[in-house]
């Protein structure tokens, strides 16, 4: 079987759909050999994560040298596939070529979230536009529609008019690493280099309204003065950002909040995990909330919202707050840090879920029968 993934994000993008990407290629060329896999990719980036798939003879990567990069990939893709025989096309970041339905080239096509429906005031108009009709044209004309948790397919379902049967859900498998914990003496490196304090909270994500930081900050107030934990914040930011910050510094808290910003090293961001004292996550809305799963495999107790997908990611022993509510969340951190019972119950309740729910190879299996499905 010679399968043909759209590699954009995978050599590209270095979070959430980049991470999909590499993790899935990864494990479908790890537990099946056999097959042929092909990475077509407009442009390319050299990190850390990417170098795998420039170095290993084993993926076929072609990168388009010509112009109108954007038009080859949304359409004159298909000249190279069938060139090459591609048996499967597999659109990984809500996108299909146009008329792929009208070739031999049978196709899926993964949708992570529809969060510019759900939650349009963080797009522009132009955008939610262009969106919606990228995202509607792959759901109706691909083979098969991969949603990456329940939430994401009932909103496929609501918004898009797409029957049940079409859609499967199939989650997102996490990057390798996470599966195997770090030695604690290489984990404590990696904390002493970015000089974070023996305690902390921990975020991890983009710094946005959706993604709710602003009520973590307004959390750390309402703490009882003797629990100072500092909050190590893992992402990037702009206009949030800067409202989280002026918040902060109008309430004695600036010095609380630790920023690490543009990091790749998946080693690295693993220690970070590993040595928080809570990881907290109270976004509004995810497709999925790969963060959640991320800090379950690495021991932490998670608190998060009880909304979207969340609860599919965190289990049934992971703490959920309202995101709406900053009093929700410093209950629940002052709860965490002072009753061990409960935090040593979600810590290993919380790792045995992630570990039978998120399965590497189950999950891989399920993606490789649906390939096999659809032909």
């Amino acid at each position: 079987m010679r399968i043909g993934f759209d590699a954009k994000r995978l050599y590209n993008n270095f979070t959430g759909l980049g991470n999909y990407s590499r993790t899935l290629a990864g494990n479908l060329h790890h537990y099946f050999p056999e097959e042929e896999y092909y990475l077509y990719t407009p442009k390319i980036k050299q990190d850390v994560t990417t170098l795998p798939f420039l170095n290993t003879p084993d993926f076929h990567m072609v990168c388009h040298k010509g112009m109108f990069k954007s038009l080859w990939r949304s359409s004159f893709i298909k000249q190279d596939l069938k060139r090459d025989c591609i048996d499967v096309f597999h659109g990984l970041s809500h996108e299909i070529p146009l008329g792929i339905d009208r070739t031999n080239i049978r196709s899926v096509v993964t949708i992570h979230d529809i969060i510019f429906l759900t939650y349009p005031a963080m797009f522009t108009a132009i955008d939610r536009a262009i969106y919606n009709y990228k995202f509607r044209y792959a759901c109706r004309h691909a083979d098969k529609v991969i949603a990456i948790s329940e939430c994401t397919k009932r909103d496929i379902v609501k918004y898009f008019g797409i029957p049940e049967e079409k859609i499967e859900v199939i989650y997102q498998a996490i990057q390798p690493i996470f599966y195997q914990m770090q030695p604690d003496v290489v984990a404590e490196s990696t904390v002493r280099k970015y000089q974070l304090p023996r305690d902390y909270l921990l975020y991890v994500g983009a710094i946005n309204s959706r993604k709710n930081l602003l009520n973590i900050v307004k959390a750390l107030a309402l703490l009882p003065r003797d629990m100072n934990i500092p909050l190590v914040i893992v992402g990037n930011g702009r206009k949030y950002k800067e409202q989280v910050l002026q918040y902060a510094g109008s309430h004695g808290l600036r010095e609380r909040l630790i920023f690490i910003n543009n990091l790749h090293d998946p080693d690295e961001l693993q220690a970070f995990y590993q040595k928080a004292r809570i990881f907290v996550y109270p976004s509004f809305y995810e497709g999925f909330g790969l963060p959640v799963t991320e800090a379950l495999l690495s021991k932490v107790p998670v608190i998060t919202s009880g909304v979207s997908s969340l609860p599919e990611a965190g289990g049934p022993d992971s703490c959920y707050i309202h995101p709406e509510s900053p009093e929700e969340i410093a209950y629940a951190i002052e709860n965490v840090l002072c009753d061990t019972a409960m935090r040593e119950r979600m810590i290993e309740e919380g790792f045995r879920f992630a570990q039978q729910r998120f399965d590497v190879r189950g999950l891989t299996e399920q993606m490789y029968k649906l390939y096999q499905q659809i032909l």
